[in-house]
């Protein structure tokens, strides 16, 4: 089975950028759809950006659509979250998840593997 691992948390000045990683052993991550996700303390998990096998197909949540970007290269196994202009509300632990086949669901039911989390702390 697929095991992800997630880097690139930390913490970080309102206004700054981080890029976080995922990367996959077991298996090779171009058989899988990949999805970042995020909870803070007290809330449900919120589904972040999503991208397909080939990266033909990407979406991404309301909040972050034209700040953020997601993108692959399946010969290092890796999936990134390039995330810009970060507010004090982006605070949580983001997670990537990854589907066998999938295109890129929203459906957090949906993901079979998950990493261990990265804590992303932006202050004000």
């Amino acid at each position: 089975q697929v095991h992800l691992v997630e880097s690139g948390g930390g913490l970080v000045q309102a206004g700054g950028s981080l890029r976080l990683s995922c990367v996959a052993s077991g298996q090779s991550l171009s058989d899988y759809a990949v999805a970042w996700f995020r909870q803070a303390p007290g809330e449900d998990r919120q589904f972040v950006s999503a991208i397909d096998q080939s990266s033909g197909f990407i979406r991404y949540a309301d909040s972050v659509e034209g700040q953020w970007s997601i993108s692959r290269d399946n010969a290092k196994n890796t999936v990134w979250l390039q995330m810009n202009n970060l507010k004090p509300v982006d605070t949580a632990v983001y997670y990537c998840a990854a589907e066998l086949n999938g295109y890129g669901t929203t459906a957090i039911r949906s993901y079979k593997y998950w990493g261990q989390g990265t804590q992303v702390t932006v202050s004000s």
